[in-house]
């Protein structure tokens, strides 16, 4: 396919808010503020921010010269600008982590979409032990969840079919700016309660005594994946942008505007965990079975603004989802199109179909069939701890490699100075950060997760 022909985002504004809503996800709004509550608070806060900008925003900047170098899919970006060779598994490998990411996650996207009719219908009113008995009876329920993750892949298909201006550029426009208000309007709500005080300083306050060797990896790690790297989608993303983005300083949008969100996430969760006693330190079940009692208990002498508050959280959980599994879903389809000569459409449809198929098989693996296991895990474990725990290290690990070592210097200063028209002094610290830097972090949180480190 001949690069004049590709498509392209329309607009800068498209691309900030089309790759930010790729970072901006579940990781965020669901996994920050637990990992926050679990590592001490603000100062776990403070050191996710510098892992962000010394490791996540140079492997942002690599994908992206990967990808706009390329002006293809991930898999031939990378055998681009390696000249060939084995470079392109790594394109491979984001592939399959598409594939794998869009099936497990639509299930938790799922459970957004059932939580938000179950806010609605009021069937979550009750005290603690029923929101929990709520959680499990609709988890291991063998066809509700398998229904919301069909129709969350259905909304995600409607979009990519469109196009990337017509589909995902206009979608991230108007989703984007949503989701922004709905996290902002239940911030303000969350700060106004009675005791939300403690829960504020437990954000911004830091305690330099819980830091540990722990907290410093846990959040090299939460930067490393809130941000999408290693999985393709950035490489997919930059695929589409023109010669005039300036990817150095769009890395920088992004990060803010992903870390931004991961702190508005803590404001809107933390003050009203702290006015009804609730431990920040409650961990994965937060959001689907603390919270709701939280919203309940938080705002009771006004059920009414609880019962909206509620509504509104689960709508903001989904819209966070959509807008990351859509880049997911466009690292797949991008592939199969170019990859095989066949219709934007039915590429598009055949990741669909796989993934709804996949998505139910992870969704009665978590229930209804828990013997559908591989190596001792349910199928959407497995499929977790293979792309966050494997796949997604070692391809921001190799991608660090390959940028730093083995792509000729001129190549890629050309890239990050649209070549030359824009300065290349932050050329030098990026490029020991990808060649000696990033490595050695990425090394270490993935030795970390097998208790090497």
């Amino acid at each position: 396919m001949k690069q004049t022909q590709r498509a392209s985002f329309g607009s800068m504004l498209g691309i900030i808010l089309a790759t930010a809503g790729s970072a901006v996800g579940l990781g965020n709004i669901w996994r920050f503020p637990y990992m926050t509550g679990q590592n001490g608070g603000a100062a776990f806060i403070l050191i996710y921010i510098a892992c962000v900008i010394f490791l996540a925003i140079p492997c942002m900047v690599s994908e992206f010269i990967i990808g706009r170098r390329g002006q293809a899919n991930a898999v031939r970006s990378y055998d681009k600008i390696a000249g060939g060779g084995p470079w392109k598994l790594i394109g491979l490998m984001g592939v399959l982590t598409g594939f794998l990411i869009c099936s497990f996650y639509s299930v938790v996207s799922g459970w957004c979409l059932e939580y938000i009719y179950a806010s609605a219908a009021g069937h979550l009113q009750g005290d603690p032990e029923y929101t929990k008995t709520f959680f499990n009876n609709f988890v291991s329920n063998p066809w509700i969840p398998a229904v919301w993750v069909v129709v969350f892949l259905l909304a995600t298909h409607f979009i990519i079919v469109r196009g990337v201006e017509k589909g995902i550029e206009k979608a991230s426009k108007f989703m984007m700016p949503v989701l922004f208000v709905l996290l902002l309007v239940i911030v303000v709500a969350s700060c106004m309660l009675p005791g939300a005080s403690k829960g504020i300083s437990f954000l911004l306050k830091p305690d330099w005594q819980t830091v540990t060797s722990s907290v410093l990896l846990g959040a090299l790690g939460q930067a490393f994946f809130s941000l999408s790297l290693g999985m393709g989608a950035l490489v997919t993303y930059a695929s589409y942008f023109n010669r005039r983005t300036n990817l150095t300083k769009s890395a920088g949008q992004i990060a803010l505007i992903d870390t931004l969100v991961a702190i508005l996430s803590g404001l809107m969760i933390f003050p009203a965990a702290f006015a009804v006693g609730v431990s920040p330190d409650s961990g994965p079940s937060l959001v689907f079975i603390t919270l709701p009692n939280v919203f309940q208990e938080a705002f009771g002498a006004m059920p009414v603004v609880g019962y909206v508050i509620a509504i509104l959280f689960y709508a903001l959980l989904a819209l966070a989802a959509l807008t990351s599994i859509i880049s997911l879903h466009e690292v797949c389809t991008s592939y199969l199109h170019e990859e095989f000569h066949i219709s934007r459409s039915r590429g598009a449809s055949i990741v669909t179909a796989v993934c709804i198929v996949l998505g139910i098989v992870c969704s009665l693996s978590l229930g209804a069939y828990e013997g559908i296991q591989l190596f001792g895990m349910s199928l959407f474990d497995f499929f977790d701890y293979i792309t966050s725990q494997i796949f997604m290290p070692i391809g921001g690990f190799l991608t660090c490699i390959l940028m730093g070592w083995f792509v000729p210097k001129r190549i890629v200063k050309a890239e990050f100075t649209n070549d030359g028209t824009l300065s290349a002094k932050l050329f030098g610290i990026y490029l020991f950060l990808v060649r000696y830097v990033c490595p050695v972090g990425i090394l270490c949180i993935f030795l970390n997760q097998y208790g090497v480190l």
